[in-house]
């Protein structure tokens, strides 16, 4: 009697408990994602960019026992939080391309775009190494792990177990405005940063300009948030997870302000109060980004 060969998907468990391993992967990569670019951050406040002299060794090794101080150990270990990431990567998207007759068609490609962003975000890793530091690279790698960041925390809540209620109304794009503001004054901080301008304008009157800008760019992404939060507040009806972010974002946005006027009036020298700046900046933005997720998917009550 002849068998039947079968595919690798016919074994495949429901597509539920599928969702489950993939939605868990996800949110677990996005926390690690939050504390890659926290860690990079103290890295930088740290002068600690330079730290491992090769790529993507340091010192020649993979642990450098003999060389680690406070400095190397920063750099060291954001290169580890940051390969485990991409192995991660890697598993998200077999297991999407394993499993894809259980799992929504566009998972395996938006994984595929995932892996694809954090190749590209190691490269640019290892050039702000090789090019020491340059300001426009080091940008450019912040940039790439929030747009990295924002398209897990999109997946993850696309794949979430969410029921909208049809309230919604224009509230997505109120969101999506917000976080596209907030993801530019991101960028405008990532220059500063990278540039030392807050130093340079303060002890020697240069690169004022690039933190004038920063400054003035609180205002257009503060009001996008608040009036994001107040639609939310003022829509009856609206489903609790989208109250909760709204809430939270309203936090955030607060808390991110008296943190930025905190570290300008200290002059940077606060090393943690800048990396806390930087963490709630990508927390926020991550807030509003699932806001508008969950937001888009409250005009369509019957998609889970």
């Amino acid at each position: 009697m002849a068998h039947s060969i079968s595919s690798p998907n016919s074994f495949s468990p429901a597509s539920d408990q599928v969702k489950t391993w993939v939605r868990r992967l996800v949110w677990k990569m996005a926390i690690a994602t939050l504390l890659l670019m926290a860690i990079g951050s103290a890295t930088r406040v740290m002068n600690a960019g330079l730290a491992c002299p090769d790529w993507p060794l340091c010192y020649g090794q993979l642990v450098p026992t003999q060389q680690m101080n406070l400095q190397v150990f920063l750099e060291w270990f954001h290169r580890l939080d940051a390969m485990l990431i991409g192995l991660s990567a890697i598993a998200l998207v077999g297991l999407t391309l394993w499993f894809r007759t259980a799992l929504p068609r566009w998972l395996p490609w938006a994984a595929s775009f995932a892996l694809f962003l954090i190749v590209f975000q190691g490269i640019l890793g290892g050039l702000t190494v090789t090019e020491l530091l340059r300001f426009d690279i080091v940008t450019a790698h912040l940039g790439t792990a929030l747009f990295f960041f924002v398209t897990l925390l999109t997946i993850g809540s696309c794949l979430s177990d969410y029921r909208g209620n049809g309230t919604a109304g224009k509230l997505p794009w109120f969101g999506l405005t917000a976080a596209i503001f907030i993801y530019l004054q991101s960028l405008s901080g990532g220059l500063v940063a990278s540039q030392w301008a807050l130093h340079q304008c303060f002890f020697q009157g240069d690169m004022c300009v690039v933190m004038d800008s920063h400054i003035v760019g609180v205002v257009p992404a503060t009001l996008a948030t608040l009036v994001t939060v107040i639609m939310a507040w003022r829509t009856p009806a609206l489903h609790p997870a989208l109250r909760s972010l709204a809430n939270v974002a309203m936090l955030l946005v607060c808390l991110q302000i008296l943190i930025g006027v905190a570290t300008f009036k200290l002059h940077l020298q606060v090393e943690p109060l800048t990396v806390t700046h930087q963490a709630v900046g990508a927390s926020l933005l991550g807030t509003l980004a699932m806001f508008s997720v969950f937001a888009f998917r409250d005009r369509q009550p019957h998609t889970s």
